[in-house]
């Protein structure tokens, strides 16, 4: 059957644009695969642009436009306009920057409103951001939420609801259309981190009426380990926004040296240090993997590879708990199982060339990047964790002791 629904896969052509490693790789969700472009891609960079044109390259090969010019195909991929995206620094630096901006636009002082909701669970980068803004604003107040009681939390106190789309643990998603409705009901703002979503669902940015969003690059983007992130700010909002991190490459006329910051139009205006440019080359040939490729296909695909890996364990692996949404519309590109040792489980997956990751106390998480897996790949996977737990090879006390110290 995985092979039939291989043959019939729109998205098949896509696996051909990766440099797909030995096993079954399934921790996408985590670093995606390289691109077979991005080698010539970052070597052209380094070794024509950079090594021949050297300083003419801002301007001869666009490097001063890339953190804008990316955002074309980038777009599509999580229902934006292009000039509603930028690349620029790391997710977690874009976190702040929104956020303080949103603690500081001129609804945010005049209300005094002073309180940034999040999920108790979040992501732990995110948290991290909240704690860090509340000690350097003035104020401040990160209230911690139940994830049912996220919506009954937005009241004329909040500024900013700031939550992560996918559940990286479960997978499982939040409705990002209703709760950024509830928090502009109240006059907040809300702020999504979509990396567990950008490049595997079909992501709707400006439909879901969302106000500002995150994502990193190194995941379901390919963008490689480290890549540059990106950022959102829906139109309507970018005149009342300022980033509290102004930077040259966010100046107005940045050639102009000016000793006072005016910043740009649009938004440029989110960009702070010169552009990484060997890493957005990378992160242009990840981009690169979705040419001809619809969000539409990608949901679909994640929904149907996901589902024949939770019902291909069930027949296999009884003894393990699901602990993902059992419908595919509820959860992203991945699927987690619990297991009191699930580490050493995963070790033995990894050995035998099944790649998936442990998220502590007792997961098993497996993620399937909808342009590189196969379905067949989902049955192997399978078939090799019956395998783990009916050998009882997890048992293996080199794993136990690598749990040790890692």
């Amino acid at each position: 059957m995985a092979r039939a629904l291989d043959a019939a896969d729109p998205l098949g052509f896509a696996r051909g644009r990766f440099a797909v490693p030995d096993g079954v790789y399934l921790d996408g969700n985590s670093l995606g695969m390289r691109p077979r472009a991005a080698a010539a891609r970052v070597a052209a960079t380094v070794e024509r642009e950079w090594g021949e044109d050297l300083i003419t390259s801002w301007t001869k090969h666009g490097w001063i436009d890339w953190p804008t010019a990316l955002a074309e195909p980038l777009a599509r991929l999580v229902g934006a306009s292009a000039d509603e995206l930028a690349w620029a620094d790391s997710t977690s630096i874009n976190l702040t920057k929104l956020a303080v901006a949103a603690l500081q636009s001129s609804g945010g002082r005049a209300s005094g409103r002073r309180v940034i909701v999040t999920e108790a669970r979040n992501f732990p980068t995110d948290l991290y951001v909240a704690q860090g803004i509340s000690t350097l604003v003035p104020g401040v107040e990160v209230r911690h939420v139940a994830r049912e009681a996220l919506a009954e939390a937005m009241s004329d106190e909040v500024a900013l609801l700031m939550l992560t789309h996918v559940d990286y643990r479960s997978g499982e998603r939040h409705d990002v259309a209703a709760l950024s409705a509830a928090a502009r009901t109240v006059g907040a703002l809300s702020l999504w981190d979509l990396s567990h979503s950008a490049g595997a669902l079909d992501c709707r940015l400006e439909e879901w009426g969302a106000d500002l969003a995150v994502g990193c690059g190194y995941k379901y983007l390919n963008g490689g380990p480290g890549a540059p992130a990106w950022l959102y700010v829906r139109r309507a909002h970018q005149p009342r926004l300022d980033n509290p991190l102004p930077g040259w490459m966010g100046h107005a006329a940045p050639f102009a040296f000016d000793g006072t910051y005016r910043p740009a139009d649009g938004m440029r205006r989110w960009l702070t240090g010169t552009p990484p440019v060997i890493a957005l080359a990378a992160v242009a040939a990840g981009l690169a993997t979705f040419e001809g490729v619809e969000p539409g296909a990608l949901e679909a695909k994640a929904g149907a590879l996901t589902e024949l890996f939770i019902a291909e364990v069930a027949a296999r692996c009884p003894v393990l708990a699901l602990a993902a949404p059992r419908e595919a519309s509820a959860r992203g590109a991945q699927v987690s199982f619990a297991h009191p040792d699930a580490y050493a489980i995963v070790q033995a997956l990894i050995a035998r060339g099944v790649v998936g990751d442990f998220r502590a106390p007792d997961l098993m998480r497996f993620g399937f990047a909808p342009l590189a897996t196969r379905f067949e790949d989902a049955v192997i996977a399978a078939e090799a964790l019956a395998g783990v737990l009916s050998s009882g090879a997890w048992r293996d006390p080199a794993y136990a002791a690598r749990k040790a110290v890692t």
